[in-house]
């Protein structure tokens, strides 16, 4: 089927007659074309001619064989913590543009696909229907991804989308004890409604809420996300302590909640170079702890941070706050940055005991 250059694909890729895998051959390229040409005493380009030609042999003798079934469905759930990745990998790298181009193209598909007339998710859309009723996990993850493209583009439906998919959650899934069930409050009747607290693959909804909620709550002022956050994280402090590895998303709620949140302004066009500079300054180092609003007009924002907030001299401003109290305005983006390092400290989650809760 390779013909006389089997050898070079052969080396390249690891074929021995023992195989590397229960007497059969798992591919797995081990030299490059550097190596083979030396090997073969050829020239680079002529290797990688060679090589090119025996992987489309191979590949016609694949797609002769019976094909895989592939599971083409979209979760809302998985897609959520797909935007969030595509979001900040737009928002740091530095060819980030088409990250972000490809979460706000996701975003927009799953809104206008799974979320119905009354803003409810379905969990999942395949062959242009959407099944299902959404979960809380369905409604959390894409909610924080939502936030997270926010946070790249600062685009306010963004940020209301997430809001509304989480005042579903307050509404249709909360737990009267505190935290949440997995299920909505009018979905099937079952012996025991499911309420999923430890972390797996990806993360349980219920620490996922309280994260949200905890971001949220620093955005809006709105008590009521930090209460609904605190409620559910606090029972789980000495588990996540104990079980780190089964309890990971909750350590981030929970180092959410205790930590001295920053909560950044910016008055200013997202497009200008002066704004620019200041939302540089913001993103630059490891700072999770903090959330960035910007707006070009305070007035017409939908972000409750933002309310209040002026442009000095006409040119792009920012306040760094905690609990809605600010320092004073900066419009220097060095400015900024010294405000932001002096309020950098690292939460401790504790071993044991399940101490008050208090930003």
């Amino acid at each position: 089927m390779l013909g006389d250059s089997s050898p070079v694909l052969e080396l390249a890729y690891g074929v021995t007659a023992n195989g590397n895998w229960e007497g059969q051959t798992i591919l797995s390229r081990i030299r490059d074309d550097a190596a083979i040409a030396t090997t073969f005493g050829i020239s680079q380009e002529e290797a990688a001619a060679l090589l090119a030609e025996d992987r489309g042999r191979l590949l016609a003798a694949r797609d002769e064989r019976p094909q895989p079934g592939r599971d083409d469905k979209v979760l809302a759930s998985w897609n959520g913590l797909l935007l969030a990745a595509l979001a900040e990998a737009g928002r740091v790298l530095p060819d980030g543009a088409r990250y972000t181009a490809a979460a706000v193209e996701a975003a927009a598909f799953l809104l206008d696909n799974l979320r119905g007339p009354d803003g409810r998710l379905r969990r999942s859309w395949k062959d242009g229907r959407a099944l299902h009723s959404g979960t809380l996990e369905d409604h959390t993850h894409l909610a924080d991804g939502l936030l997270a493209l926010y946070e790249t583009t600062f685009e306010e439906r963004w940020f209301v989308a997430a809001r509304e998919l989480m005042e579903l959650v307050m509404e249709r899934f909360a737990a009267p004890d505190g935290g949440f069930f997995d299920t909505a409050d009018d979905a099937e009747t079952l012996i025991a409604r499911p309420r999923s607290l430890q972390d797996n693959a990806i993360p349980s909804g219920n620490a996922m809420a309280a994260t949200v909620l905890l971001r949220l709550a620093a955005w809006t002022g709105d008590g009521r996300y930090r209460s609904a956050a605190e409620q559910a994280v606090a029972p789980m402090a000495t588990m996540g302590a104990r079980f780190p590895t089964g309890f990971g998303q909750w350590l981030v709620a929970y180092q959410q909640a205790l930590a001295p949140v920053a909560e950044i302004a910016i008055v200013g066009s997202p497009g200008a170079p002066d704004t620019a500079a200041l939302v540089a300054a913001a993103r630059r180092g490891y700072r999770p702890w903090q959330v960035v609003a910007v707006a070009a007009d305070p007035a017409t924002s939908g972000v409750a941070l933002m309310e209040g907030r002026v442009a000095i001299g006409g040119v792009a401003t920012a306040y760094v706050c905690r609990n809605f109290a600010c320092q004073l305005p900066v419009t220097d983006a060095a400015a900024l940055t010294a405000q932001l390092a002096a309020r950098t400290t690292a939460p401790t989650v504790p071993t044991s005991g399940e101490p008050p809760l208090a930003n």
